[in-house]
């Protein structure tokens, strides 16, 4: 049985945000946003099922703290095990899309996702310095 996908205003709101971002966003960044539209459980809801339909990915920052960028070149066989990189300076989050993470697992382990964070100074950043 295919899974019925809800449009609400906050799921709309959410989704144009990150996407106009040009950046990964926190849960926080989607809040002030949104000019109090929803509660940040909604918000939470949200972004479980725009993960759940591969319209965004999760991004473990150096802190720990989970960011959402939008997803671009996904294929039928949808991963997001790529770099990602969090400037010390501007503290941005940015997906390095050609870097694909590959492991090689023990018999009897088998990989879903990987999140690997690199810090260090973005390119932007380092042009202005």
């Amino acid at each position: 049985m295919k899974k019925i996908t809800r449009n609400t205003k906050a799921k709309a709101e959410i989704l144009k945000f990150i996407i106009e971002a040009n950046r990964a966003v926190s849960h926080t960044d989607i809040q002030k946003s949104l000019g109090g539209i929803c509660d940040r459980v909604t918000i939470y809801r949200v972004l479980e099922r725009l993960t759940d339909e591969k319209s965004v990915h999760r991004i473990v920052n150096v802190d720990g703290v989970i960011n959402y960028a939008p997803c671009h070149s996904c294929s039928s066989h949808h991963t997001h095990n790529h770099v990602h990189f969090s400037c010390i300076t501007c503290k941005e989050l940015s997906c390095l899309e050609n870097n694909e993470i590959s492991l090689s697992l023990p018999e009897g382990y088998f990989f879903k996702e990987a999140f690997l964070t690199v810090s260090g100074i973005c390119k932007n950043c380092s042009s202005h310095g």
